[in-house]
């Protein structure tokens, strides 16, 4: 097993103060000897195959065989998700369709309104979709590339300075974190974002080994590509990614400024563009920025997804957390990632991650500053802190599966520590710290399991018991014959992942859709009491106890029943309200509501599709779900009234009367809650309340089966 921790050969710099001006960068570090005069370059197949020089010949055959079997796995069952969340594919759909609406991430190709995030994200999904056309594959194949890209990243980085195995148990660790299997197949912004930081925290690491410029700013590009993706939530790791270069970086004081600043620029450009064309751009001639109240970006950016996420104070949404208390998005504290909502998804190895990275940083503490090896952990390390820290404390909306942003950097972490401890387990120190480790992971892989007692109940014995014979061997690790060390490292290794491996085989065999999946089975996270899981239903909702609301999973059907035009998947509407149990918040008469999408019977989709080429919109409806199911099913636009919420205040009242004076709009899809719609509509005196109750009162109605439209092109007498 081959290592690179020695820093002295490789970020060597000046014998006296760091920052001095006759100081040269040295080499860059780990990177095969270009070949000399007349020596032929390797054969690029060579070079992939082969891998570099001074590794040991499986580990490049082992690499590749991760990243096929990670491909595989998240392939495996991926079209029975059908649409996953009908919000971002209908916006998909939109983008295929139009230029426009791919620019600004139009909910519907007639440009009515956007989604409430920037439309980074959805660009690969709306070009696979032109390409190969609408279909659950078009749509979610980008994403598992996107989760392939990220196991490569983060073992490309550990492998840099550590050894070949070191980026192997990094990279497993993120493919078999449940959260990032559940991501990764699936379609909201985070599969983006989770990549992006995590090839950012890689480009640091490479600025750090050698100084250059170009890594950190590409580092800061990937960070403003990464804001398009999900404005705020990517700048969560700047802290320490700019502190560590500006404290460890090999090159002098002035310099790293400098870079830094070159960086942000960088940043600044790459995530800036796009909001100076849409805050510049007329409004009146493009689509209305969904989630803000201004139609504006910047508020968006700052209030609804930015500093509300924080406080709980979301203008527009439907409520926030409570500060240290439960909310209606679950407890906030120090233990969140841990408790029965979050626990499951992420929190597997984190208490192993958390020992590792004190271990790392006490085995580095005697090393220059420019020591790349510790720069590497406080880089991981830190992004892995200052998330877990805002998440556990965050008041506004907080889903499980924004923890997917937690996974390459504990991969990391993990994967670094252990190679480490491994190189130095002839210590006692580096021997009982490799135990501890694997009891952590073994303790809290028992706890996990059993707070689903039915999911393969033996499993949490097996977990507990071979981590404790694992940490056993790995105590005499150092004294022990190599064979025998490896086989100890390697049953501790296999018990650390049985849990979550065994959570992520039940995520890959399920069906994910709605806006609030979650990963493993059923039961395995609940949100205020509720049931969560594949196919959850039960009672409780979310913390807080929003009406109506059962449940928080949204998962859906698997026999072909749910999604528009038959596709598996989409949760289903009970006539007159009531919820089926796949954690949608539903209105009645064949709509759907917040988390899930509606039921589209052909009846629905016939009625839509008569002479829709004559409307701009072949229908409205309250809330972005119930839009994006009916528009799905038909291929024509249908507006949101409303947006996501349906609080966003358009189009107003007037605006809609336009709409409907000018012959743009052919139905109306009510609800069936009377005059509310999806989300906090149905006040009185909202702009969704208002435009239902004008088209009440003035239009003639028309029955499908359990939906009710209105025909906007018949007035009622009197």
């Amino acid at each position: 097993m081959t290592t690179h921790l020695d820093d002295t050969a490789r970020t060597a710099g000046p014998a006296g103060p760091a920052d001095t001006a006759t100081w040269s960068p040295p080499q860059e570090p780990d990177a095969a000897p270009a070949p000399g005069p007349g020596e032929p370059k390797r054969p690029l197949a060579a070079r992939i195959w082969r891998g570099r020089p001074e590794d040991p010949r499986w580990a490049r055959p082992a690499f590749l065989g991760l990243l096929l079997a990670t491909c595989v796995l998240y392939l495996y069952n991926l079209s029975a998700s059908g649409y996953a969340n009908s919000f971002y594919s209908a916006a998909v759909q939109a983008g295929s369709q139009s230029w426009k609406a791919f620019f600004f991430g139009s909910l519907d190709s007639a440009n009515a309104i956007t989604v409430d995030k920037p439309p980074a994200a959805l660009w690969p999904m709306a070009l696979s979709v032109k390409i190969f056309g609408l279909n659950s594959w078009a749509i979610l194949v980008p994403e598992v590339l996107m989760g392939v890209g990220s196991v490569a990243a983060v073992y490309a980085s550990v492998r840099r300075r550590f050894s070949p195995a070191s980026g192997l148990i990094a990279g497993a660790v993120l493919a078999l974190t449940p959260v990032a299997a559940l991501m990764f197949r699936f379609n909201n912004p985070d599969a983006m974002l989770a990549l992006l930081m995590t090839v950012a925290c890689y480009l640091v690491v490479r600025a750090l080994e050698d100084g250059r410029t170009k890594w950190l700013v590409w580092a800061g590009a990937a960070i403003g590509v990464a804001f398009l993706a999900k404005t705020l939530q990517a700048f969560l790791i700047l802290p320490p990614l700019a502190i560590v270069y500006a404290v460890c970086a090999p090159v002098p004081l002035r310099k790293r400024f400098s870079q830094l600043a070159l960086a942000t620029a960088a940043l600044v450009v790459s995530g800036g563009w796009w909001v100076a064309i849409v805050e510049l751009w007329p409004a009146s001639s493009r689509p209305y920025i969904g989630g803000s109240q201004n139609n504006s970006f910047l508020e968006l950016t700052f209030g609804y997804n930015g500093l509300g996420r924080l406080n709980g104070e979301e203008t527009g949404s439907v409520g926030g957390g409570g500060g240290g208390g439960t909310g209606q998005w679950g407890e906030t504290g120090w233990d969140r990632m841990f408790n029965s909502e979050i626990g499951a998804q992420i929190s597997w190895l984190l208490p192993a991650a958390l020992i590792l990275l004190v271990a790392g940083l006490v085995a580095t503490r005697r090393r220059k500053r420019t020591s790349v090896t510790r720069g590497a952990f406080l880089v991981w390390g830190g992004s892995l802190l200052i998330t877990t820290v805002v998440f556990s404390f965050m008041a506004g909306i907080f889903h499980q599966y924004y923890t997917i942003a937690l996974a390459p950097y504990m991969a990391a972490v993990i994967g670094m520590g252990t190679g480490i401890l491994w190189e130095k387990r002839s210590g006692i120190w580096a021997s009982l710290t490799l135990a501890a480790a694997s009891v952590a992971a073994a303790a809290w892989g028992y706890v996990l399991l059993n707070r689903t007692p039915d999911h393969l109940p033996w499993l949490k014995w097996l977990v507990l018991v071979g981590g404790l014979a694992g940490a056993l061997g790995l105590v005499f690790a150092g004294r022990l014959p190599r064979r025998l060390a490896l086989a100890a490292a390697a049953v501790s290794v296999v018990a650390a992942l049985a849990g979550p491996t065994a959570y992520t085989l039940s995520t890959v065999d399920s069906a994910h859709t709605g806006s609030i999946p979650t990963a493993g089975p059923a039961g395995a996270s609940m949100m205020g009491g509720g049931r969560g899981g594949p196919g959850g239903g039960g009672g409780g909702g979310f913390g807080g106890g929003m009406p109506g609301q059962q449940g928080q999973q949204g998962q859906g059907r698997q026999d072909g029943g749910g999604l528009p035009g038959g596709t598996p998947g989409q949760g289903q509407t009970a006539p007159g309200g009531q919820a089926n149990g796949d954690g949608g918040r539903m209105g009645g008469g064949g709509a759907g509501g917040l988390i899930n999408g509606a039921t589209v019977t052909d009846e629905a989709k016939k009625l839509l599709g008569t002479d829709s080429g004559n409307y701009t919109w072949a229908g409205a409806a309250i809330g972005s779900q119930n839009a994006a199911s009916y528009q799905l099913a038909t291929g024509d636009p249908v507006m949101a009234i409303g947006g996501f919420n349906g609080t966003d205040p358009s189009p107003t009242l007037a605006q809609f009367k336009q709409y409907v004076a000018d012959g743009r709009i052919h139905y109306f899809i009510s609800s069936g809650s009377g005059g509310g719609g999806a989300m906090g509509g149905g006040s009185g005196d909202g702009t969704s309340a208002q435009i239902t109750e004008w088209i009440e009162a003035n239009f003639k109605q028309v029955t499908v089966g359990s939906a009710t439209f209105y025909d906007l092109t018949q007035e009622t007498t009197g």
